[in-house]
């Protein structure tokens, strides 16, 4: 899941983006609503978690533009008002849910993945290919009927491949989708990932390397 967090107050802002990784999320971060609109134009998110009183650009101004560009990410709304008012106000400018600070952890995460499994409607509720099954909700994989002891970058990796449904995905997709704007094209961080990930498979050779191309289940 792709995420961009917007809050300008820059300890939240990062405080958020290591929670949302250590659960496994590309998280990119932007620190104004100008930025944002630049990111999300830019990139395919899944989720924007929105703070709504941005100074340079207004989070409703943010969630306008979005409508005008026609653009089908899903927004997560936070404030330090907890009106009802204000809610029904943010929703009705297209924010898809609404968070009022300060919030849990748990809670905001729960539903970051709510609105992410919303925008991928059609995604089965388990991925299964053969003796090797994920179910992204609870979090957990096995092969041939044994639990494997994934770290979160390897489960978002297997899950996104086991998504594909057998097409071959390139290093530079996975960078872009289960990684975010802060790894580095040029390392071989996607490669070390996948050879974890091959070490703790039952059978290896499930996970298929194509030459020059990338990489398939």
């Amino acid at each position: 899941m792709r995420v961009l967090v917007v809050e300008d107050h820059t300890e939240l802002a990062d405080s958020i983006t290591r929670v949302l990784r250590r659960e496994g999320l590309a998280v990119d971060t932007a620190y104004g609503g100008r930025t944002a609109l630049d990111l999300i134009l830019e990139v395919d998110y899944d989720v924007v978690i929105l703070d709504r009183d941005l100074p340079d650009v207004h989070g409703d101004e943010v969630c306008a533009e979005l409508a005008v560009e026609g653009v089908r990410t899903k927004v997560l709304m936070l404030t330090a008002s907890a009106s009802i008012a204000d809610r029904v106000e943010g929703l009705g400018l297209g924010a898809d849910d609404y968070l009022a600070k300060p919030f849990a952890w748990a809670e905001l995460l729960a539903r970051t993945r709510t609105l992410g499994r919303r925008a991928h409607p059609v995604r089965r509720p388990e991925l299964v290919c053969g003796p090797l099954r994920l179910d992204p909700a609870r979090r957990t994989a096995t092969h041939g009927g044994s639990r494997l002891p994934l770290t979160t970058k390897e489960f978002a990796v297997l899950e996104y491949l086991l998504d594909a449904d057998g097409r071959v995905v390139s290093t530079g997709e996975l960078l872009a989708e289960v990684w975010d704007a802060a790894a580095d094209p040029g390392t071989t961080t996607v490669k070390a990932t996948i050879n974890r990930l091959r070490a703790k498979l039952v059978d290896a050779t499930v996970l298929r390397t194509v030459p020059g191309k990338g990489y398939r289940i």
